[in-house]
């Protein structure tokens, strides 16, 4: 285990940034409720020997409790991180993969006059962005950066749909965290969507917003 983490951070070091080296991630392209969210990370070398640092991992990869345990524990650090969230209505505007850009973009926006560089999870660059970046496929299981970025991501999203349940109860966003469980397109077809959810989604567009929706059909069993 020591190894792969340890590999994690040679990979950092071995891009001999001469600018603060941002690693981001998103959480939530997925589902079919809530935002994209995103976190943009910088974690300074000399952290890398803290104890912490050999429990990060790609998010996935990680029980929520572990997840919990290591956000809570990177925010007590001297790290440098950023969220930014893309909602429901610009999803469904511009296309997730557009609405991830925006959410990328508004979380570097916050490294506020400081040089970076910036690697990002994927095999997208990110349009429109003046700092150096390069795209890392499984950056997340390779960068420790955009693997703390990852973990950062998914908990703040988490905590958001949390958030979120207590204004919409009835869909239990707190189970699912807006992801396309049973469960939660069961309470969709009972109740409908709420304006948490992504409209172009499948299946919600075809239910309710289609050609041969409900409501275009006038017919709600259909």
């Amino acid at each position: 285990m020591l190894k792969y983490i340890m590999t994690l951070i040679d990979f950092d070091l071995s891009q001999k940034c001469d600018k603060l080296l941002v690693g981001i991630d998103e959480a939530g392209r997925g589902p079919l409720a809530g935002p994209v969210t995103a976190c943009a990370c910088y974690i300074p070398p000399e952290l890398y020997t803290h104890p912490i640092m050999s429990k990060i991992n790609d998010s996935k990869k990680l029980t929520p409790q572990k997840r919990e345990i290591i956000f809570n524990e990177l925010l007590t650090l001297p790290i440098i991180y950023c969220t930014g969230y893309a909602s429901a209505a610009e999803i469904d505007k511009i296309n997730i993969l557009q609405a991830t850009f925006v959410a990328m973009r508004r979380a570097l926006s916050k490294f506020k006059n400081k040089e970076i560089s910036v690697l990002i999870d994927g095999n997208k660059t990110i349009p429109n962005l003046t700092a150096p970046q390069k795209a890392i496929v499984k950056g997340d299981g390779t960068s420790l950066c955009i693997a703390a970025a990852s973990i950062i991501a998914k908990v703040s999203r988490d905590k958001f749909m949390d958030l979120s349940a207590k204004l919409y109860p009835q869909y239990k966003f707190e189970e699912h965290k807006g992801y396309g469980t049973k469960t939660h397109t069961d309470l969709i077809e009972k109740y409908g969507p709420c304006p948490l959810h992504r409209k172009t989604f499948e299946p919600i567009y075809s239910r309710f917003y289609g050609l041969f929706s409900v409501g275009n059909l006038g017919d709600k069993d259909v």
